[in-house]
């Protein structure tokens, strides 16, 4: 498995809401915000239920990374997905950046993707209480 995921007995906005308050925590910032259901209405006609693409990112782990090795900003930055499975239930899945990273051959990126999958799991965690 290439994430780690947890499901929330919540309405989509609040599962999204607490995500996002969370990343914060752990020093995440949002730099981008997809949303898919929109798109694929505007771009298809498709009805699908809501489901969001965050790119998040961590400004100083992210640094570290590219110090390290320049080009890693094609591994970057740490999506999340917010989906919703049915009425009151949404299923968020992180990124686990040790997998993302495992292509890289560099013990100063590897140390980064450690403490980015450690800071995602606990938001994870925390998103599930």
């Amino acid at each position: 498995m290439f994430g780690f995921n947890t499901t929330l007995k919540l309405s989509f906005n609040d599962t999204l809401e607490r995500v996002l308050v969370d990343l914060k925590q752990e020093g995440f910032g949002v730099l981008s915000d997809i949303d898919a259901q929109s798109a694929m209405k505007e771009k298809l006609g498709v009805e699908m239920p809501p489901y969001r693409i965050l790119g998040a990112c961590n400004p100083q782990l992210a640094h570290k990374a590219l110090q390290a090795e320049p080009d890693i900003g094609l591994l970057l930055p740490c999506n999340v997905v917010v989906r919703q499975e049915a009425e009151g239930h949404v299923t968020v899945v992180f990124i686990d950046p040790l997998v993302m990273m495992e292509m890289v051959d560099k013990p100063e990126v590897q140390a980064v993707a450690k403490d980015a999958e450690q800071r995602l799991r606990r938001v994870c965690e925390s998103v599930a209480h």
